[in-house]
């Protein structure tokens, strides 16, 4: 992890930069298998899972038998443990399922507006060495709260024919309606276009790699709805001398252990902070499973000293990362200037790892410097907004004379009569 000491303004573009990875022939590998997946189906899915997975698969779907086994192969601990992370996310979520009020924009005029559940939603949760069973409560709680009538889900089998049991024992206490043994593109594929077995949906949910991520982009091409752009996972830090530095190494580390694309970055007034925080990078790194993993993240990834908090604050809303770190005993001051992020931390003791899994708020968020123009999903995510209108008789009368100039104006003279009909009518 490099360092560089107060660089100009004018090279920030180049650093908020992520960094770039081989991926020719991308597009057209991942379009083959979209083609294939609406062409050949079931089979197409079987042939993947044995390709990609080495799973052989006589049935797509996840049958109760396998969830009730999985239930017993999942420690009471953990199963504890997803209980309460499941209660945190459910109480924070549920606050954004509240009813609007109705409008009186004029007289004889009331307007509202209406959350209405998206019907058929698909989550895609990846599998492998990282089965992300926390990406199964932070994904279909808020659908279930949403009112979502069809929530299914798709994960790749392993060799054995198996999803991880944590995984299926998540998405039985969550309330997911179907579980499918498919993942990669081809799991995007069907949820997008469907299969003998695979309904189709209204809109996927879920982080995947390169290959998810351009099916979902290609997918969207063609008028499904996905939950945002999405790419390799990333964290900020923003740390003066009150920080704690083996904390923030160790956020670092954290957040670096998702892949070898993922990057991390320190922002620091001080270049002490920033030398203490790299060699505790390097004393935590030597004990970790995953480390082969973090030193590759790390060599896409650095270390900015700037000259002060306000230069600190300004890089990170251009960066605009995913995850944004503020490590000083003045957190709350400096996030009053936050702009472009998918979610804060504050202080030293608010470590991403906690966002992650149990603390409340969602942790499928915009990657790649889309916090600029997206959110996190939330409630709203799974739910689409109808406004309602009603206009009375009064209501005609005090604002018809003015719409009718305004229509005669743009030269639409049907909808000027749609109003001086009703002007002229006797009040019924």
């Amino acid at each position: 992890m490099k360092t560089i000491l107060f660089p100009e303004p004018g090279t920030w573009a180049s650093l908020c930069k992520r960094p770039v990875f081989s991926r020719e022939g991308l597009t057209q590998t991942v379009s083959a298998i979209l083609d294939d997946v609406q062409q050949r189906g079931d089979i197409a899915l079987r042939d993947y899972a044995l390709k990609f997975d080495g799973a052989i698969l006589n049935e797509l779907q996840v049958t109760t038998a396998e969830i009730n086994n999985a239930i017993t192969l999942v420690p009471q601990e953990l199963k504890e443990a997803i209980g309460i992370a499941a209660e945190n996310i459910r109480r924070f979520h549920e606050t954004q399922c509240l009813p609007e009020p109705v409008t009186e924009t004029s007289t004889g005029i009331n307007c509202w507006r209406k959350s209405v559940a998206i019907e058929k939603v698909g989550l895609y949760i990846p599998g492998g060495s990282a089965p992300l069973f926390s990406t199964v409560l932070m994904l279909a709680i808020p659908a279930k709260l949403a009112g979502c009538k069809e929530i299914i889900l798709c994960s790749p089998a392993n060799d054995k024919s198996e999803i991880h049991p944590a995984i299926l024992y998540a998405a039985q206490i969550t309330g997911i309606t179907a579980v499918y043994k498919t993942g990669g593109a081809q799991a995007i594929a069907a949820m997008a276009y469907g299969t003998e077995t695979i309904p189709r949906v209204n809109k996927i949910f879920g982080p995947g790699n390169q290959y998810v991520t351009k099916a979902k982009e290609l997918v969207q091409q063609d008028g499904l709805a996905i939950d945002m752009p999405a790419g390799p996972s990333e964290v900020l830090v923003i740390a003066d001398d009150t920080c704690v530095p083996e904390f923030v190494a160790a956020d670092l580390l954290a957040q670096a252990e998702h892949g070898p694309d993922s990057q991390v970055v320190l922002l620091t007034t001080d270049e002490a902070v920033a030398t203490q925080v790299i060699a505790a990078i390097e004393q935590q790194l030597v004990v970790l499973p995953r480390a082969a993993t973090v030193k590759q993240a790390l060599e896409n990834s650095f270390a900015l000293v700037l000259d002060d908090m306000e230069h600190c604050i300004r890089f990170s809303n251009a960066y605009a990362p995913e995850h944004l770190v503020l490590a000083t005993n003045e957190a709350a001051r400096y996030a009053q200037d936050v702009v472009n992020a998918g979610s804060v931390f504050l202080g030293n003791y608010s470590c991403e790892s906690v966002g992650d899994y149990a603390s409340g708020p969602n942790h499928t968020l915009p990657t790649n410097g889309y916090a600029k123009n997206y959110s996190g999903v939330s409630a709203d995510s799974f739910v689409k907004k109808i406004t309602f209108q009603e206009i009375t008789a009064a209501g005609i009368e005090h604002i018809g004379r003015h719409v009718a100039i305004m229509a005669e104006a743009e030269g639409l003279e049907a909808h000027k009569n749609a109003v001086t009909i009703r002007l002229k009518k006797e009040v019924l």
